[in-house]
Formats: C-alpha cells, structure tokens, sequence
C-alpha cells in the first residue's frame, strides 16, 4: 500500500487536518455513572491526537438519549468540564476533537438513563435487540411514540449539546444520524410508521434529521457540524428496504445546502450511491468500509471517493496509528473483551509502537 495519498494536509470546517486519516467514534462505556468523562478518557483520546481527527464515542444530549450504561453525556456542567480535560489533551497531541452527539431513541432500556422513563421513537415499534444492564441482557423496550413537543424539546437538546461541546473546547460536533439510533429510526420505514410531517414520504422522513442539523449548525456554525449516515445499514433492527436509495438521494442534497464541514459515511457496499454522495456534497466525505483491508486504506482517497478515512478498531488498539501505518510497521490487535466497560485494561494500555 503506498500512503502519499493519506498524507496530504486538509481543511475540515475550521481545522487543519496534517493527514487524511481520522478515529472513528467508537462506544467504550467508560463514563462516570453521572456521565462525566473521567481521567482516563483524557487519556485515551489524549493518546490518540496523532490521528488528526478525533470523533468521540457517542455523547447522548439529554437523560432521554441515553442508551448504554456509562456512556458520557453533553448536557450539564459537569459533562462540559468533564470533556474539557479531553479536549485540552487532543490538542495539547496537536490533534482536533469532534464530540459525537447522539441519541439512542428505541435503543435503550429504561434501566440505563437516568430517570428511567421509556425510550422515545419516532413510533412505538419495538427494536426488539438485547441491551446490556447493570443486571445483564434485557430485551429493548416498548419506546413511546414522540409527539411534536418531544420532536421539538429534541432538537433543542442536541442546539444545547452542541453550544455545551464547544464551552467544552471541542472543535466542532458530528451528529450521529446512523447505526440504528434516533434519528436513523426516523429514516427507516419499518420503525417509522407516522402519519404526520415527519413520516410517511422520503421527504416527510427526512425533516426531523434535516431540522436538527440546522437548528445545531445555527446554534455553534455550519462548519462545526458534521453529520454520520450508514445507508443500508441493518443495526438495531433497522430496515430500509427497497427504498433506501431514494430515501439518501433525497436527504443528502439537502443537508448538503447547509453546507456541514463534513459527511461521515458509515458504508456497507452500494458504491454508486456513494459517488452519488461525492458528486453531491460540497465540503469534506468521510468513509467507513466495513472489513476494508490495510492494503485497501487509500484506496477511497486514491480514486476521489473520499476525503478523510476514519479507523476504527486499528486506532482503538494503536495510540500511534497514523505512524505505524505511515511507517508500514505492524499493528496491535484488538482484545473485543475490553472493548466495553472496565478499566485501563484494553482502553490505554496498549503499547505505542517504541514500546512495543
């Protein structure tokens, strides 16, 4: 694999990027019960400034977001000085910090938020998956239906999560419209079943995801807000079916008028969709391909399909990604029984490559 490609500087939003690699966000369920990220998240992101491009772990903007036990929030003061130690050990790496706002919608279980009330869903359709507990698997719950209150107090957690991600000193947010969680339920046919403005058609579909990328991009400005999208992507019980092409041609150029610092695709194979994303968006793409080979990293950037490729589980297990890839040296493998919950174990104690 040659890497001249991925190493060529670029401009996303308001950051210089040295390279066209990125950290993917990825959960790790490693907040304080309350969820404030602790000390060991500033050093795990800290660890990993050398990517460039920091995206975090899934931040739920109110109790209502919450999916998963100790993953961190973005609302109260807490969590901003919380994440402000992240952010001051990202950049002290030279590296920039994304914060990925997210809501779990029908992806939860009332066991794991703070005021244990039933998830909220576009429709009361359950997802019907396991989620993890204090006490252990539980099936997902019956989420209540949201009404144009809840829509409406929803788009205004994510306006105050965002404004509260850059007093954290982040320096910018990625909404997280994809794998199966609120605003991807709102897209999918088969976990949307209103009859109201936000279902039915493609473009009916659209408008919650459409309006709340505009309500944060006004709120902290259009070129500190990405957005991530997984077309396709059968997480959560999700499923788009036939229409799934036309539901992100429709959605994609009109996010693509707001005029984001990025689009983060989450893909799982439908290459003429995504030139049809490329041709589309105007600022930086990113993309994820499921089981893409080392051999196959640049190959994105390479034929013009992408700008920026986020790594997932590599950058989990190297604090030194960039290097040993830029470097052509060998790469720890992940341990998938840390990957969620515990301690230093798995999270940052993995060996940079002079210690290796």
């Amino acid at each position: 694999m040659t890497t001249k490609h991925l190493q060529q500087p670029l401009t996303v939003g308001r950051v210089e990027l040295p390279h066209r690699l990125a950290m993917a966000p990825m959960t790790r369920n490693r907040a304080q019960r309350d969820g404030t990220p602790g000390p060991l998240a500033a050093a795990y992101y800290g660890q990993r400034a050398s990517l460039g491009m920091v995206i975090t772990e899934g931040s739920q903007p109110s109790g209502d977001g919450q999916g998963y036990p100790n993953t961190p929030g973005i609302y109260t003061q807490a969590h901003i000085d919380g994440w402000r130690t992240v952010a001051d050990a990202v950049h002290a790496g030279g590296g920039s910090l994304f914060i990925q706002l997210m809501h779990a919608g029908r992806m939860s279980h009332p066991d794991n938020t703070p005021h244990h009330r039933p998830p909220l869903a576009p429709s009361a359709i359950k997802a019907n998956q396991d989620m993890y507990t204090a006490d252990g698997a539980k099936k997902s719950a019956l989420p209540r239906e949201m009404s144009l209150e809840d829509i409406r107090q929803t788009i205004a957690d994510f306006r105050h999560a965002a404004a509260s991600a850059i007093a954290a000193g982040a320096d910018g947010v990625e909404i997280h419209g994809a794998n199966g969680y609120l605003l991807h339920q709102f897209l999918s046919p088969n976990a949307n079943h209103r009859t109201d403005a936000y279902g039915g058609s493609v473009e009916n579909r659209s408008r919650f995801i459409i309006e709340l990328a505009t309500a944060v991009a006004d709120e902290i400005g259009a070129d500190r807000v990405g957005i991530r999208l997984s077309p396709g992507m059968p997480l959560g019980g999700i499923q788009e079916g036939d229409g799934v092409r036309d539901q992100y041609r429709h959605l994609v150029p009109e996010l693509a008028k707001l005029n984001l610092a990025f689009l983060d695709v989450f893909h799982v194979g439908d290459d003429e969709l995504l030139r049809e994303f490329r041709a589309a968006w105007p600022t930086a793409l990113l993309v994820v391909r499921v089981g893409r080979s080392r051999e196959e990293l640049a190959h994105d950037v390479e034929n013009g399909l992408a700008d920026v490729v986020p790594l997932g589980r590599w950058a989990l297990a190297n604090p030194d990604a960039a290097e040993r890839i830029f470097s052509d040296a060998p790469l720890n493998e992940p341990d998938p029984a840390t990957f969620y919950g515990g301690d230093a174990t798995g999270y940052t104690d993995y060996p940079a490559l002079a210690r290796a």
